[in-house]
């Protein structure tokens, strides 16, 4: 028989590495007092870079949960069924703390370690990190009723993963979710209809439809509904104390643009018993810090999906030659991957320094909880709308090869637009600066101590940095003001990571980022850096190990 499909000029599967093997993430432990915490995350990424691992996200993504309203005696139940595949990421991600533990942990830099563990495991599949997001994020907002907190935040800390419906107290560990958004609002919370009523007892009863709350699963919520005082913030728990379920209704999972694993739903509160979180009235400045913490994970997320997207990047052009060379070894590719790690190494060093604001923050340190108003706000704003360009970029590295699902490219191509979208699209992280601008003064002092600190080492970026001062003071006039809120989000974002990458990360880096990103000297996509630049440091930085062989 004649042979006619000999593979030849592929590149090798890209398995066994580990996602923890990069400079700027473990420079930033190290340099935050946070060092403690490297062998833990090492330990999770050579296990995210794990064949096993890989084959359960593929698993977990491919097999999507599916909803079960009722017994088949005709009970309503309001179950959601998981492929064992995610019970086993969730699992791993509960047992080495990337949900509630930091907060039970008093060690210098706890949260940065768990921002750390964040990055490394949810480039192993992002769908499940979701609901672990969400209950790092519910306990500094539950903490607003301190005997709710006292109750279940260490069920929240602790790592246990315990699936299934039962009462939360009775359970080994929790997880919690979010339930904001309704048809006629969506990002305007203000504007929702559902209603909570006294019940007499200290407890309220919810009544009204979630349009998208995800990880229906979850044992707890924290919920907004309209009292006579206004707009409220309630625990909803799935399961009462005597054991019966909570009026909570699964009207059905969202068939989503985005990761197919977690499920993300539509409900029905039918006088849903939930017990008071903060003041009456004041459900949005409850919640705010639960928002605070999720957009925090939204900038990692998207970090992590820039790693992902260029480790896969760099492997394939590693390997595949054309027209007598590699890929990685052509001019034009190597501008295009180094454009790639430059956007990935500024977000990454963004994302861990917003982690380290979070634990000076908890400490009791003003400053850095004004700076980490603000510059979370940018970030959010900045990173995450860079993401689905920089995904566009890496899958085209790949060509047709990026374009099949068993690449796995489209998944991530498929999850970056979520995370611009998630907690406050672009319109309302922008909106957000002008917000923390108006209403903390502190932040703004707090922003550029933060960027002044590598005043005089670049001259591009005391430009961008005297531009954006400039920039400010055209906001005196108020019908300018929200049309400039996107350029001043972006011009926030950017100085802020050249400050960073200038004081923290390799000069090569450091030099593209400020003469491409500040100086004026880029196109309008990757590839479009000038030259002059010392595009086989970058690259060699980007670069992890090469583990067996592996090529990464």
């Amino acid at each position: 028989m004649t042979v006619t499909h000999e593979v030849l000029n592929q590149a090798p599967p890209l398995t066994g590495f580990s996602t923890a093997d990069e400079p700027v993430l473990l420079e930033a432990l190290r340099r935050e007092g946070a060092g403690w915490g490297e062998p833990e995350v090492a330990a999770l990424g050579a296990l995210a870079g794990s064949p096993a691992v890989a084959d359960q996200a593929r698993r977990a993504e491919e097999q999507p949960p599916r909803l079960r309203t009722h017994d088949r005696f005709g009970h309503r139940v309001d179950e959601v069924d998981f492929h064992p595949a995610w019970h086993q990421l969730m699992t791993v991600a509960v047992e080495h703390g990337l949900h509630g533990a930091p907060w039970s942990d008093d060690r210098p830099g706890a949260h940065l370690v768990r921002a750390a563990k964040f990055y490394v495991w949810s480039q192993a599949e992002p769908g499940h990190g979701c609901p672990i997001s969400m209950t790092y994020a519910a306990v500094p907002a539950l903490r607003a009723a301190p005997d709710l907190a006292a109750q279940y935040e260490p069920l929240l800390a602790a790592r246990r993963y315990d699936f299934g419906l039962r009462e939360p107290l009775t359970k080994a560990g929790l997880i919690a979710g979010m339930s904001m958004t309704e048809k006629q609002g969506g990002s305007d919370v203000r504007a929702n209809t559902t209603q909570a009523v006294p019940a007499g007892d200290g407890t309220y009863r919810i009544t009204g439809h979630k349009w998208f709350t995800s990880a229906p699963m979850s044992d707890l919520f924290l919920a907004l509904a309209q009292t006579a005082e206004g707009l409220s913030c309630f625990l909803v728990p799935r399961v009462l104390p005597d054991g019966t379920l909570n009026g909570m209704r699964l009207m059905r999972l969202k068939d989503k643009l985005g990761n197919r694993s977690n499920a993300s739903s539509e409900i029905e509160y039918d006088e849903a018993v939930a017990w008071p979180v903060g003041e009456p009235g004041r459900g949005v400045r409850t919640i705010v810090e639960m928002v605070n913490m999720t957009r925090l994970d939204c900038v990692l997320g998207s970090a992590a999906g820039m790693r992902a997207g260029l480790r896969q990047a760099l492997h394939h052009t590693a390997h595949r030659r054309a027209f007598g060379k590699e890929l990685d070894r052509q001019p034009l590719m190597r501008s295009v991957l180094a454009d790639l790690a430059i956007e990935s190494e500024a977000a990454t060093l963004l994302a861990m320094r917003l982690a380290a604001a979070v634990d000076r923050t908890q400490a009791g340190d003003a400053q850095e909880a004004a700076l980490r108003r603000l510059a979370l706000a940018a970030g959010k704003y900045w990173v995450c709308k860079r993401g689905s360009t920089h995904a566009a970029e890496a899958l085209e590295c790949l060509g047709g090869n990026g374009y099949v699902e068993e690449s796995g490219m489209p998944r991530l191509y498929r999850e970056a637009p979520l995370l611009s979208i998630w907690e406050g699209s672009g319109n309302v992280a922008a909106l957000d600066v002008l917000r923390a601008l108006g209403k903390e003064p502190a932040a703004l002092d707090a922003f550029f101590a933060e960027v002044d600190a590598a005043s005089g080492a670049d001259r591009r970026l005391d430009a961008a940095v005297a531009g954006l001062r400039d920039m400010l003071g055209e906001l005196a006039v108020p019908e300018r003001a929200q049309l400039m809120a996107r350029s001043l989000a972006e011009r926030m974002a950017l100085v802020l990571q050249g400050s960073l990458l200038v004081r923290h990360s390799h000069p090569a880096v450091a030099d593209a980022f400020c003469a491409s990103r500040l100086g004026g000297r880029w196109g309008n996509a990757f590839g479009t850096l000038p030259t002059g630049l010392d595009l086989g440091a970058i690259l060699d930085r980007a670069r992890p190990q090469d583990p067996a062989g592996a090529g990464a």
